[in-house]
């Protein structure tokens, strides 16, 4: 398998360019961030976050959809996340609140969602996900 993860500059870079682009529209332009924390890139109401290593907080608010991609990360992601999409191996991951659905292709990524009751699809190896008591 291989998973191809965009380093935070090239990410911050692609961003800055797209906010350049478009119509005079209300939609709010693309966001990034990227720093020891990893790199998030919000377009918009889907956050994408990507990092090796790192322990971070996340915040969902009301209703985003999340995709996560990397390796050997610790996260904890606040607020009400609509869909997640997880990719990468060994990350473990704490969700306050899952709405609709859960999907993991990465290998032996530890998923623990407090509330919500999201469809489940385990695509990856080795992947744990869990709702907590």
């Amino acid at each position: 398998m291989r998973l191809h993860i965009v380093g935070p500059l090239t990410a911050a870079v692609l961003v800055l360019g797209l906010a350049g682009c478009g119509t005079s529209d209300t939609k709010p332009a693309p966001t990034a961030t990227a720093g020891t924390s990893g790199a998030q890139v919000e377009i918009g109401n889907t956050i994408n976050y990507g990092s090796f290593g790192t322990t971070a907080e996340i915040d969902c608010a009301e209703g985003k959809a999340l995709n996560i991609g990397g390796s050997n990360n610790t996260l904890t992601v606040k607020g009400t996340c609509s869909s997640v999409n997880v990719g990468g191996a060994d990350n473990k991951l704490t969700f306050d609140h899952v709405d609709k659905s859960i999907s993991v292709v990465g290998l032996n990524n530890t998923v623990v969602y407090k509330d919500g009751d999201p469809k489940v699809d385990d695509l990856g190896s080795g992947n744990k996900i869990s709702k907590s008591p």
